[in-house]
């Protein structure tokens, strides 16, 4: 199937797709030092391209690593993604549907830029397969499916690393150390911001067309084949619950993990709720643009905050707080931390003044390769583990918020004032939301109720209806399996 023109290319992917059953008795090898690790790249169309990039970069420093296969379901993509890197002598295969990629071809490595409700069965499937794997954050769509690409990835002794590429930061890495030492004292609070744009996706009235080029079961996978009920099929699947998690999943959850990192906490918070809502237009999507999510840690409360409109009505400008609008502030008794990006970070005391600095990353594609080298998970940046948990704590923040209440924005911040931090972080929102001429009495914000959990089994306590939402029904045959 290499280097096949456009033509012949998508028939014989139509024909794999619709004839070819996974198995999971495909081709696998342990790794050698110097032997060439042959990479499949699942979905492109997005952050897949710097995947391609990525491992292509390495190939150029001779690290051994060269891609021989390729899938997505949007057969334009696919054949326009292949006959480019064909077009650079790397003979590379194209597949639709990756159960027939690993069934077919010998593979060492999966990468995985699908959407969010396809990473925890492609992970596992891959895992299975015998394929170390290199996933996109979230790691997962609900709570229980995370778990089990952890249990998946020990079970089968799998390289896994999740796309979280600022754990990769030896400059964030050093100044997590520096407050752990006690160097600014006890940590109040760690804060997360994610004040990123987002307008409205629009609204339409009816069921849209699926695009020829996609193959809309395989698209679907384990999420409902419902009709599409948004302008646009790419993208904005993010802000509907069925295949996203909101901005708190897509942009949030690097900013969430970098957050945990300084707390050092290892399991789920005990305790979370949420306040939000999706206000300032009418349109398709329905995850929260603007969002309070409080972690309550025993350390320190984590409180992550979503703000999607401008700082004000009109304007193209976000909000900042403390120097950051999608950042991280370590608040801490004698100062702040802030981590603007993903690879840096300041300190200043309590007057503001800067009194360190951190700068500086490594390449978070070649940890990777280098933990398949050695084989030990405990040499990546950000294994499984860890994307499971900082994504967990994405989803029970939104199950708070899915099972609320819109409530008076008093009533709310009667609620929430007992919690450190709370209050404030509520009445800053309540100002942004004023500054965009948001009438809280007409436009009533959700308040989510205070779930508790068992940081154990990762399961609530005395809430049936929040333990539904750990987990999905899955539709077959894509279901991510109870026993991995």
């Amino acid at each position: 199937m290499s280097k096949l023109n456009r033509r012949s290319f998508l028939k014989s992917t139509l024909a794999a797709t619709a004839t070819i059953a996974w198995t999971a008795k495909s081709w696998s090898q342990v790794p050698g030092a110097n032997s060439t690790l042959r990479v499949a790249v699942v979905g492109f169309k997005g952050r897949g391209e710097s995947h391609i990039s990525g491992m292509r970069s390495l190939q150029q420093k001779e690290k051994g690593v060269k891609i021989t296969a390729m899938c997505d379901v949007d057969s334009k993509v696919l054949a326009a993604g292949v006959d480019k890197l064909n077009k650079t002598s790397q003979d590379v295969t194209g597949y639709r549907d990756m159960r027939a990629m690993l069934e077919k071809e010998k593979l060492d490595i999966v990468t995985i830029a699908t959407p969010n409700h396809w990473h925890a069965l492609a992970t596992i499937w891959a895992v299975q397969a015998g394929k170390d794997v290199y996933v996109e954050k979230p790691v997962s769509h609900n709570v229980w499916e995370g778990r089990q690409m952890v249990n998946a990835a020990r079970k089968y002794k799998k390289i896994v690393q999740t796309g979280t590429q600022s754990r990769s930061s030896f400059a964030i890495k050093e100044a997590v150390a520096w407050v752990a030492a006690g160097n600014l004292g006890k940590i109040k609070i760690a804060r997360g911001l994610c004040y990123k744009p987002r307008g409205s996706i629009g609204k339409v009235a009816n069921a849209q067309a699926i695009p020829t080029e996609i193959d809309y079961d395989l698209w679907c996978g384990p999420a409902p084949k419902d009709e599409m009920r948004r302008g646009k099929l790419h993208y904005d699947w993010h802000w509907i619950w069925n295949y996203g998690n909101g901005d708190l999943g897509n942009q949030g959850i690097h900013q969430m993990d970098i957050a945990r990192w300084f707390l050092g906490e290892m399991e789920l918070a005990p305790r979370v709720f949420s306040v939000g809502g999706r206000v300032g237009y009418v349109d398709d999507g329905e995850t929260a643009n603007t969002q309070i999510v409080f972690q309550d840690y025993v350390k320190a409360p984590l409180i992550f905050e979503v703000r999607g409109l401008p700082d004000k009505k009109g304007s193209k400008a976000m909000d900042k707080y403390k120097g950051g609008s999608v950042a991280v502030i370590i608040e801490c008794e004698g100062g702040n931390v802030l981590v603007p990006n993903y690879t840096a970070a300041t300190a200043v005391d309590k007057d503001g003044k800067v009194i360190k600095e951190w700068k500086g990353a490594h390449d978070h594609f070649e940890n990777f390769i280098d933990a398949v080298r050695s084989r030990k998970h405990t040499d990546l940046s950000a294994d499984i583990l860890e994307g499971h948990l900082s994504s967990a704590l994405c989803h029970t923040g939104n199950i708070s918020y899915r099972l609320g209440k819109q409530a008076e924005a008093g009533a709310i911040r009667e609620q929430i004032k007992a919690d450190r931090g709370a209050a404030e972080t509520y009445d800053r929102m309540v100002e942004h939301l004023k500054a965009n001429e948001i009438d809280l009495s007409q436009s009533k914000l959700t308040l989510g109720p205070v779930l508790k959990m068992d940081t154990k089994t990762e399961k609530f306590i005395g809430n049936a209806d929040a333990d539904k939402q750990l987990t999905r029904e899955y539709r077959k045959p894509f279901v991510v399996p109870e026993n991995v």
